[in-house]
Formats: C-alpha cells, sequence, structure tokens
C-alpha cells in the first residue's frame, strides 16, 4: 500500500464500472502508470453495470458484421437466426424519439457513428457477446427473429462483462485500489496533481496528473433526486449500487465544470413493489434484474384508483421502460398493477416466474380483485371488461412486429398486442418505480474532456459513463448505456494519456 501512496500516477480513474474499466484498459495502450480507485469495498464492486443485463445497442448492417464478436457464432442456433440489420439511420431515429422535438445532439451523433467500433474494440480486449434470445427474439416460422435493434449481451451479463474488463486492466498492468473514496480533486498551478480520498477510513492524498470521473449519478442520493427530479422520487427503489451519490459531479463543479443535459431526466422502469430498496448483489447476476417488471406490452397496468395510465403497446419494450417507471412513480401512492391471463404467462420474461415474484392469482378477475386491498375493485373490474370488450379481434396476435392489434373507443387505447384478459388463471404483479440512473451530468467533448463555464476545457479531467450529460434527456432506447460508457470510457482514457505525454 506505501508503494501505491508514494508513486505519482499519470491517470487515475474513480470508480470500477463498465465506463471506467474502458478508461484504463484504454489508458493502458498507451501508458503503464494507471490507478483505479473504488468506494465500495470488494464485495459491492463495478457500480450499476454489475446490476445490467449486460446487452449493448450498437448499429450493424448484417449478420457478418457480428460474427466476430460472439463467443460461439459456430453455435448451431446462429445459422438459423435472423439478426436483421440496425443501422446508423434506425439507431439516430431512435435516439432522436426521445429528445421531445429537439435535433440530436453532438454527443449523440458521435455516440452512433462509433457504436460498432467500441463493441469491436471491446471483442479485441477479450469482451465477448452473446445472442439475446431470451428477451429479443421470437420464433417465427422455425426461424429465430430478433426484434427492436437490441441484439447482443456480454457473456455472463453485466457483472460478467465488468469481470472480464477488470481482468484485462490488471493483466494490462493497471492497479485498482478498494474501499477508497474520492473527496476531492486537488489543483496545483491550475494544473491536476492528485485526489483527497478516504482509503480505508484514513484521509489521505493519491498523486496523479490526471483524473477520470466515472463514479455514476447521483440515483443512490435522496435528497439530489428529491432536488432535481422532484418531491416524489424520494420513494423510488434503487435498482443498482447504493454508492453513486454525485460525488464525482460536485468535485467536477469545484474545478469550475458545467453541467449539462436533462438533470430533470432519469432512467426508470417498472419494479417489484416489494424489492429491497437497493439492488441485491447477493442474488446469482442472472437474477440481479428479475425486480423488474418489464412485460407490461402483453397485459395492462392499472393504478390505485383501477385506471390504465399508459398505452402498454406503444412500442416495443426497448423503447417505453425507461420511461414507463416514471409514469408509475406519478400514480397515486406511486404504485400500480400489471395484469395478464393464462394465455399470456409463456411469454412473459423470466422475472415474472422466479420464486420470489410478488403477484396474487385467482380463477376469476373478481376473486382476484379481492385480494388486492389497495386498488379501487370496482373502477379496475369495470376498467378490465371495458378493455376485453374494446380489443380488435379481427388481427393476429404476433409479438414479433408492432402487431397494429389494438383497442377502439377506448380513452386510452392500446396500440399493438392487446389481446383480452379472458383465460384463467389470471395474475396481477404490484410494481413500483425502480431508478437506474440520472441524465444529468457533465458537459463534455468528443475526447471526453470535461468542460468549464466559459466553454474550455478543464486541463487534465475527463469523465465517462453516467457522469457524461448533454446524451440522453427523456428516454433512451435500452442497451444505449453501456454502449455510451464503453465509447466514453475509451476516448477519456485514451485522452488522459495522450495528455501526460505533453507535460
Amino acid at each position: 500500500m506505501n508503494a501505491i501512496l508514494n508513486k505519482i500516477y499519470d491517470v487515475i480513474i474513480i470508480g470500477s464500472g463498465n465506463a471506467a474499466l474502458c478508461a484504463g484498459i484504454s489508458a493502458l495502450e498507451t501508458n503503464q502508470n494507471v490507478l483505479i480507485i473504488e468506494k465500495a469495498d470488494e464485495k459491492e464492486w463495478g457500480g450499476n453495470s454489475r446490476y445490467t443485463a449486460g446487452a449493448m445497442r450498437f448499429a450493424y448492417d448484417s449478420n457478418e458484421d457480428l460474427m466476430n464478436l460472439l463467443k460461439n457464432p459456430t453455435e448451431e442456433r446462429i445459422a438459423n437466426t435472423d439478426f436483421g440489420s440496425y443501422t446508423k439511420e434506425k439507431f439516430k431515429a431512435d435516439l432522436l424519439h426521445f429528445n421531445e422535438g429537439e435535433p440530436l445532439a453532438e454527443l449523440q451523433e458521435f455516440l452512433v457513428e462509433n457504436s460498432l467500433d467500441t463493441i469491436q474494440w471491446l471483442a479485441s480486449h477479450n469482451i465477448k457477446f452473446d445472442p439475446i434470445y431470451s428477451r429479443q427474439s421470437f420464433i417465427k416460422d422455425g426461424k429465430y427473429i430478433f426484434w427492436g435493434g437490441l441484439t447482443l449481451e456480454a457473456e455472463g451479463e453485466g457483472d460478467g462483462l465488468v469481470s472480464d474488463e477488470r481482468k484485462e486492466f490488471l493483466s494490462l498492468g493497471g492497479a485498482l485500489i478498494y474501499n477508497c473514496e474520492a473527496l476531492e480533486i486537488i489543483q496545483t498551478n491550475n494544473q491536476i496533481s492528485g485526489i483527497k480520498c478516504l482509503l480505508d477510513g484514513n484521509e489521505t492524498v493519491l498523486n496523479c496528473k490526471t483524473v477520470v470521473l466515472g463514479c455514476g449519478g447521483f440515483e443512490s442520493n435522496k435528497e439530489l433526486r428529491e432536488k432535481y427530479l422532484g418531491p416524489d422520487w424520494g420513494k423510488a427503489k434503487v435498482r443498482g449500487t447504493r454508492h453513486n451519490m454525485g460525488k464525482g459531479i460536485e468535485m467536477a463543479q469545484k474545478l469550475g465544470a458545467v453541467l449539462s443535459g436533462n438533470f430533470s431526466g432519469c432512467h426508470a422502469v417498472p419494479m417489484d413493489r416489494f424489492m429491497p430498496d437497493y439492488g441485491n448483489l447477493n442474488l446469482p447476476h442472472i437474477e440481479r434484474k428479475h425486480y423488474r417488471k418489464i412485460s407490461y406490452l402483453f397485459g395492462i397496468m392499472l393504478n390505485q384508483e383501477g385506471n390504465r395510465f399508459v398505452d402498454e403497446g406503444l412500442d416495443f419494450r426497448n423503447y417505453t421502460y425507461a420511461q414507463f417507471g416514471k409514469a408509475v412513480l406519478e400514480q397515486p401512492n406511486s404504485i400500480a398493477w400489471q395484469f395478464f391471463d393464462k394465455k399470456n404467462f409463456d411469454i412473459l420474461y423470466s422475472e415474472y416466474k422466479t420464486n420470489d415474484a410478488s403477484f396474487y392469482e385467482a380463477d376469476t378477475i373478481e376473486a382476484l380483485l379481492e385480494q388486492i386491498e389497495d386498488i379501487d375493485q370496482q373502477s379496475a373490474l369495470k376498467t378490465i371488461k371495458s378493455y376485453n370488450a374494446s380489443v380488435d379481434k379481427s388481427t393476429a396476435f404476433d409479438p414479433t412486429i408492432k402487431d397494429g392489434k389494438s383497442t377502439k373507443g377506448l380513452v386510452l387505447n392500446k396500440t399493438n398486442w392487446a389481446t383480452t384478459i379472458d383465460q384463467a388463471p389470471f395474475r396481477a404483479y404490484p410494481v413500483t418505480a425502480g431508478i437506474t440512473f440520472t441524465y444529468g451530468g457533465l458537459k463534455v467533448n468528443k475526447k471526453a474532456e470535461v468542460i468549464d463555464t466559459n466553454g474550455n476545457v478543464i486541463p487534465g479531467l475527463y469523465a465517462c459513463g453516467e457522469m457524461v450529460g448533454g446524451l440522453f434527456f427523456y428516454g433512451y432506447p435500452g442497451g444505449s448505456g453501456l454502449t455510451s460508457g464503453s465509447l466514453f470510457g475509451r476516448y477519456a482514457g485514451k485522452s488522459a494519456a495522450k495528455f501526460c505525454t505533453t507535460l
């Protein structure tokens, strides 16, 4: 430990999630003097990345673009799979969909144009990917058909992603210490010279020439959520780590950094109402995301007053799930229920079938509602009956496409996948909102350099991951977060290492 304390590092990276580790790997491509510091202990390292499914969105033209990325490209299913294409134009259109009329931001363009190259770079550093058969494809006419542009996930999901990245970082010569909380970035003569931190509870200074901030947003900070997102957000569950308190943003502001992006926006999804207040790393990695409840498109959601409040079939879940958490939070007492019948049980995601999933079940709608004490049972029954009567029965149900099977004549119609809820048994899953990450952050350029309030680069300071503002605004297409983290992590590490050569 004394060797660490007495050394002057070229690059210190704060955080140990996907973005931070990509920064470390990238810096090590040209510089062997790199340290990652992590606030959490070795059990809770990895930020939010360890709670994710490891899915990454990127533009590609055909199956050929994917083959070199796959862990097992000769798997039997691959030959019987249509991955389709996901062009840059489609990716841009999907991002634009969430900009509420504003044009694509410069960083969004940069993300799309470099998305495939980023995944290929990860693959060059021993990160391998698997097709997301279980969540992003359906079998149609004997063939696996992928939908929605989200095709691959890291082997071992998010936990596997950061574990492999950490292994690569350490194998390249990087150093990593846990239980090290950054408190302040130190400047000497307007140049970064170190970080004041708590190391195993003792205040100390780590010396360095550059700092990369990869330590997440403020989603775990109840006070900041209420300040920026609104009072109700104090009630939200936190899907991931308890350690993302917004400290990186605060430290950067003290150096003159300017804030950027939508500080009133966040990624939030419907979650099991009775999940713990934070994500649970004690669960196997494949189960950590199982508190989420995002198969609502195959049923309906009712609030406490017994009313529907979203178009559950507006689009594929990749384009709505990150917004519907907010919609749930805005309901009375921030709760809702998702209703399904037997004919759709088999196509619900696996999270609905785990042993600890919360749900009610009965052989009649009336008996089901009698079990739910805090819903207006008469209103809910009326809503379900009206919904059933309004379903277009002439259109075939097809979950592989936006099938246009809708309702007619309701105040709030369901646009796609509208099937009647009339086949016993019936289930209701209680949900609330779970926050994933916040959209507001620091202003950076395409080199991941942090910009100050005068529009100038702060020498030696870089940001990546959730700390990048101005990238997502009112939502995002699923899988874009990890891709952007890898992209800006890569450029932050590269820029920091290059800057050191000028000193």
